[in-house]
């Protein structure tokens, strides 16, 4: 039996992974590491994963890698699945020793480190012809704006607090100075109008893609501008190229999220992503083409291999969402938001494996999450 290492345990993407690796006959091991959490993970409740492991200290601790590379060595060349932005780092750093003993793809440090940068992927990606927001050197002639740090995730920061929008000069003006305590010279770009939309992919170590799925925004939390509350599963041939020919051009490899606004790249996440969830809920084979892929097993396949017109929602964020609209009197979008109640699928429930779901709301009504 084919062996898959799942890091990071505490994250809800880990729950998507290890039931689509199980359906598909994988020993699924989770990790997670014991200073990283209060309480075990949700996904330590799930049937489909075969053995849990922690791993001493944190995820950020010098001795880490060893750690989790003595772990590997308990098992017959198994893939690693790298779910947190931490360990994935760890082990880029070291994926020569890691390579004697596992299967997968993960790009070199300094690929990282470009691709997490939003200044060189804006770049890059004008080198490449390819649409981006306008981007201000100095005050912007025109409003309204986003302001953000170059990496706001290297400051741990919070998905929604990796940017502020300014509507006029005074905003503007906070915004810069609320920035610059991450970032002596943030970006300064032009707010583009349309759906956000995200293309995910895993390249192989040719830079072929291996897996690719699209998906648009339906809500946020917060509605100002966080992560996804709510999404739905698209395909866009056009954006999958020009995140393709984006991720090449940096010579990645492994999995990547490109974020689109309207027809323009923002950014690029090179990791497992927050709505992750979403392959299971669509029945995409992602993780799976990773692992293939990371193994050296993967056969020709078409990349729209998943349903589309998936609709898929965080139960207590897009609750909070929809609540906030109907708040700020927004009436289309919050009763959307309830129709989506009955419509959504929620991103952690399973018929046949209900107890991560239980054990995360559990852990969120205690404050752990």
């Amino acid at each position: 039996m084919k062996t898959v290492i799942i890091t990071d345990g505490k994250y809800r993407s880990a729950i998507a992974a290890a039931r689509t690796f199980s359906r598909a006959g994988w020993q699924v091991v989770v990790t997670q590491t014991r200073e990283d959490t209060k309480t075990d993970p949700p996904v330590f409740a799930s049937r489909h994963v075969s053995e849990r492991r922690w791993i001493d200290g944190a995820a950020a601790d010098a001795a880490y890698p060893d750690r989790l590379l003595a772990l590997t060595r308990a098992y017959a060349r198994p893939v690693l699945f790298c779910v947190g932005a931490v360990t994935l780092a760890a082990v880029s750093r070291e994926r020569e020793r890691f390579a004697q003993s596992c299967d997968f793809l993960i790009a070199p440090p300094d690929v990282l480190d470009a691709l997490n940068d939003k200044e060189t992927v804006h770049r890059r990606a004008l080198e490449l012809g390819l649409p981006v927001p306008r981007e201000y050197d100095g005050a912007p002639d025109r409003y309204p704006v986003v302001i953000k740090p170059r990496c706001g995730e290297k400051f741990g920061l919070k998905a929604a607090d990796r940017y502020r929008i300014a509507a006029n000069e005074a905003e503007y003006a906070a915004a810069l100075e609320a920035m610059r305590r991450y970032d002596d010279a943030p970006l300064v770009q032009e707010c583009v109008a349309g759906a956000g939309m995200g293309v995910s992919l895993v390249l192989d170590g040719a830079h072929r893609p291996a897996a690719a799925i699209c998906h648009r925004r339906i809500r946020e939390y917060p509605i100002a501008g966080g992560p996804s509350a709510c999404c739905e599963s698209i395909y866009d041939a056009e954006k999958i190229e020009q995140a393709c020919r984006l991720l090449r051009s940096f010579d990645f490899v492994g999995i990547a999220m490109v974020e689109f606004k309207g027809d323009c790249i923002l950014e690029v996440n090179p990791r497992v992503w927050g709505s992750f969830p979403l392959t299971a809920c669509a029945n995409s084979p992602f993780a799976l083409r990773y692992a293939e892929a990371a193994s050296g097993t993967l056969r020709n396949n078409p990349l729209c291999d998943y349903e589309t017109g998936v609709r898929m929602r965080f139960l207590l964020n897009d609750a909070l969402a929809t609540l906030q609209l109907l708040g700020r009197g927004r009436l289309r979008e919050g009763f959307a938001g309830i129709g989506d109640l009955f419509r959504a699928r929620e991103a952690l429930a399973d018929r046949d494996d209900p107890g991560p779901l239980r054990a995360y709301v559990r852990a969120a009504f205690r404050g752990v999450l």
